[in-house]
């Protein structure tokens, strides 16, 4: 193998504590890393093509816990519906109700988290938490049977300010407990808190992420 798939996987997970989940990215890297990962213990994956994860589905082994990490359109839910454990970056009320549709025709309860839109870019998918309080304050997501939103995710702006990254990271942990408070305070399912990537999970860790999404730094640099 061509990167040292192991040696970075494991230097990774050495650098989490207990109770920090590791989402491997493998989007855009070829089935043969994600064996050597899997083959490490690794079993949660990322990625965001339906069709290049519908590939891998049908070559890799059935336990490997698919997240679905990039921007979702609502028309490609149908495919991933049948296998997909958590759908990672839910960004509108109209996205949340098509993966209850599909969940439901598909006899399964499907994991969410709700996207929040802090960085200060505007190339980012997500939520306002403005937005977010107002879809939760609707109540329309209480009806979703098949639908379980587990927590909040974000991105930190494309930055070198650590400190910017840290105030990005402590807002969102700060909107987590407000949400957690004030509907979702007896679901113990609603405990996620995904920020982190390659160049700045160690700090994500420091604010509080329970999950951390790691590709580079892991697989090296995307297989195009």
């Amino acid at each position: 193998m061509e990167y040292d798939v192991k040696g970075n996987l494991n230097e990774v997970r050495r650098s989490l504590p207990e109770g920090v989940r590791l989402v491997a990215v493998s989007k855009f890297h070829p089935s043969e890393y994600i064996d050597a990962a899997y083959q490490e213990g690794q079993r949660i994956f990322g990625e965001s093509h339906e069709q290049e994860l519908s590939r891998k589905v049908n070559e890799l082994p059935d336990d490997i816990r698919w997240h679905f990490i990039g921007h979702l359109q609502t028309n490609k839910v149908k495919y991933i519906a049948p296998y997909i454990s958590m759908i990672d970056a839910v960004d509108s009320l109209k996205l949340l109700k098509e993966i209850q549709k599909q969940a439901a025709k598909n006899d399964r309860v499907i994991d969410v988290l709700l996207e929040l839109h802090i960085a200060e870019e505007e190339t980012k998918y997500g939520l306002t938490p403005d937005a977010c309080r107002q879809l939760l304050e609707d109540g329309e997501w209480r009806e979703m049977t098949n639908v379980r939103i587990c927590g909040l995710m974000m991105m930190a702006s494309n930055v070198d300010d650590d400190e910017q990254i840290r105030r990005e990271f402590m807002t969102a942990r700060r909107f987590f407990d407000e949400v957690k408070e004030r509907y979702f305070a007896g679901a113990d399912y609603f405990r996620e808190r995904s920020w982190g990537m390659s160049d700045d999970y160690p700090i994500a860790v420091e604010c509080g992420s329970t999950m951390v999404r790691v590709g580079t730094k892991i697989f090296g640099p995307r297989v195009y």
